[in-house]
Order: structure tokens, then sequence, then C-alpha cells
């Protein structure tokens, strides 16, 4: 039980968490002002603006320097797997969701006239533009830097 208590005192997660809710949240505000309705889906959907997982990755990074020193071997550690993640969603998932959409139109084009085809389509929006990465690094270093100096003059 006191391994959950130390959990949820890792303030440096739980930053990062919240930079990941953030994310998602300005997702869904986005989609009200570009599409003027309420979709909530994309509350649990992968892709679109700003990224949650750089943001996650990034507010980590951010707050295991913030913690441990800039030069630690911990901070190199958590800024490697943020590179890769961000370079996951960016290039490899955007590239299988270009493949999804040209899939799907194969399909729909193949199976025209014959509407006995009922496969699911598959996922397009998989990843994210450069664009929305940098958004959702941006958000995280922000969110862990005012997390740290809201944390610094609450105590």
């Amino acid at each position: 039980m006191q391994d959950i208590g130390n959990i949820l005192d890792n303030r440096v997660l739980l930053v990062a968490l919240v930079a990941c809710l953030i994310a998602q949240s300005l997702k869904l505000v986005i989609e009200i002002v570009k599409n003027r309705k309420l979709n909530v889906r994309v509350l649990v959907t992968t892709g679109g603006m700003p990224s949650a997982h750089s943001a996650l990755v990034t507010s980590l990074a951010t707050g295991v320097g913030q913690t441990l020193g800039w030069s630690s071997p911990d901070f190199a550690l958590a800024t490697v797997f943020a590179i890769i993640v961000m370079y996951d969603a960016a290039g490899v998932r955007q590239a299988a969701g270009k493949q999804a959409r040209i899939l799907n139109q194969m399909i729909d084009e193949l199976f025209a006239d014959k509407h006995d085809f009922s496969q699911d389509r598959l996922k397009e929006l998989l990843g994210h533009t450069p664009v929305q990465v940098i958004a959702g690094s941006a958000l995280g270093i922000t969110t862990s830097l005012l997390a740290r100096s809201f944390l610094a003059t609450s105590l």
C-alpha cells in the first residue's frame, strides 16, 4: 500500500500526467472551435493538436532535469526517451496513417459496387505533424516550468 502512496507523491510523474491531460483537453477545445460541435472522442484518440505524447514525455524529461539535474544520467535517459516517442509520433505513425488512407481508398474503389464487404476501415489519424509535436513539446516544458515555480512559491 505504501508503494501507491509513493507513486502519488511523485511530483514529476503527476506533472507529466497533468501536461498530457491538458493537451487532450486542448484537443477538445480546438475541435469545438474548428467544427462547432462537441466530439468527446478526441479525448481518447491519437493524433491531433497538440500532441499529448509529446507533452507527456517533454514534461517528464523537464521534471527529471529540474529535480535530479540537467547533467544527470536520468535526464539523459528521459530526453532520449522523449526524442524517440516524438520521432515515432511524427514519423512512423504519420506514415502509417498515410498508408491507411491509401488502403481505405483502394478498398472503397475496389468494392464500390459490391456492398458485401463489411470490414472496418483502417484508422487514418495515427500520428502527428511536426507542428503538433512541437506544440505538445512546448506545452510539456511550460507545464513543468510553471508547476515548479508554483510549487516553489506555495511551499
